[in-house]
C-alpha cells in the first residue's frame, strides 16, 4: 500500500515568513479593528486594519513620511519619528470614527521601549484605547530624541544628513515638541 509524506505543508504566508495565523486568529476574534504597526529601513507605517471574509480592508494608512508635511526634519524610522507617526494616526483614526482597536506588531517579538511601542504611545496619548501595559513604553526623554543628541557629542560626523536638512541633533526635543504640537494643533 502506498504511503504518502508524513508532514503538512504550512500555508504559503506562514512559509514566506510573513504571517502568524495563530497570532492572527486571536486578534480577529477580538472583533475590533487592527492597528497596524511596521518598521522598515527607512520609515515607520502605521495603518487601521479591519477584517473582511474576502480580505482585510485598510481604513487608514500613514507613513512616517508624511511628517515632513509637519516640519518634522529628523529621520523617518527613529523613535521620535514612531511616537509621532502613532499620533499622527490617532488623529486621523478618531475623526474617521475609530477609537478603539487591537494592537498588530506581526511577526516582531514585543521589546521593552522599542519603536512598536513608541507609536503605540502616540496612539494612545492622541485618544485610541487600546489594551497595553504601560511598562513596554520607551522613557520619555527617548521619545524626545534626548539619547539621539547625547550620541552627537560623541559622533557628530554620523549626523550630517541631519545637518543638511537644517537641524541639529542637540535641537531635536525642541524640534519634537514643535512638530508634536503643530500634529495636535491642526
Amino acid at each position: 500500500m502506498a504511503k504518502g509524506p508524513r508532514y503538512k505543508v504550512k500555508y504559503r504566508r506562514r512559509r514566506e515568513g510573513k504571517t502568524s495565523y495563530r497570532k492572527r486568529l486571536k486578534l480577529l476574534l477580538s472583533r475590533k479593528p487592527r492597528f497596524v504597526i511596521r518598521v522598515t529601513n527607512t520609515r515607520i507605517i502605521a495603518q487601521v486594519v479591519e477584517y473582511h471574509p474576502d480580505g482585510d480592508l485598510v481604513r487608514i494608512t500613514i507613513d512616517s513620511a508624511k511628517l515632513r508635511k509637519y516640519g518634522w526634519k529628523g529621520d523617518l524610522n527613529n523613535t521620535p519619528a514612531a511616537y509621532l507617526t502613532g499620533l499622527l494616526l490617532a488623529k486621523d483614526a478618531i475623526k474617521k470614527g475609530f477609537k478603539e482597536g487591537v494592537l498588530d506588531i506581526g511577526l516582531r517579538t514585543p521589546s521593552k521601549g522599542s519603536r512598536i511601542f513608541a507609536a503605540l504611545k502616540g496612539m494612545i496619548d492622541g485618544g485610541l484605547k487600546i489594551p497595553h501595559s504601560p511598562e513596554i513604553f520607551p522613557e520619555d526623554s527617548r521619545i524626545r530624541g534626548e539619547h539621539i543628541a547625547k550620541y552627537y557629542k560623541i559622533a557628530p560626523s554620523v549626523f550630517s544628513e541631519y545637518e543638511r536638512r537644517g537641524l541639529s541633533p542637540l535641537d531635536l526635543p525642541s524640534h519634537f515638541e514643535n512638530v508634536k504640537m503643530r500634529i495636535i494643533g491642526s
